[in-house]
């Protein structure tokens, strides 16, 4: 079941893991479940659409990558970024989420769209995929 956020200021474009995680802090999340959060972009990386397509429980969250580029496809997307959140707080990225962003990409540079980042965030921070292989 995907439910669409509203953002609170214009979509605009995300040119960077904080300002990703800006956008995510102005939207309504549940922070006791594990939410899947796609950023669909354009060409010039302008937000298209944001929207939690996948929930899950306390430490998991089931992600069907065809649905998502189902999803990209649909909304014209050249690239994506998939964002969610750890229940527990803690940021470090677990195995399934190494495994996931990894069948993600992989699916993406097929089709061509191109995954942009993987960030696992709580209420107060965030941790980054690509800032991390960058650093």
């Amino acid at each position: 079941m995907k439910q669409l956020l509203e953002l609170k200021e214009p979509l605009g474009i995300i040119d960077s893991s904080s300002a990703l995680f800006s956008k995510i802090k102005r939207m309504r999340i549940n922070y006791s479940q594990e939410n899947a959060i796609f950023f669909y972009l354009d060409t010039k990386n302008k937000l298209i659409k944001s929207e939690v397509l996948f929930k899950g429980g306390l430490n998991s969250c089931n992600i069907d990558p065809r649905t998502l580029f189902r999803r990209a496809l649909k909304l014209n997307s050249n690239s994506i970024i998939f964002a969610h959140n750890h229940p527990s707080g803690d940021l470090t990225p677990s195995d399934e989420d190494c495994r996931i962003t990894g069948r993600i990409s992989k699916a993406g540079e097929i089709i061509g769209i191109c995954l942009l980042d993987s960030v696992t965030f709580n209420k107060k921070e965030y941790y980054s995929f690509w800032k991390e292989v960058e650093d």
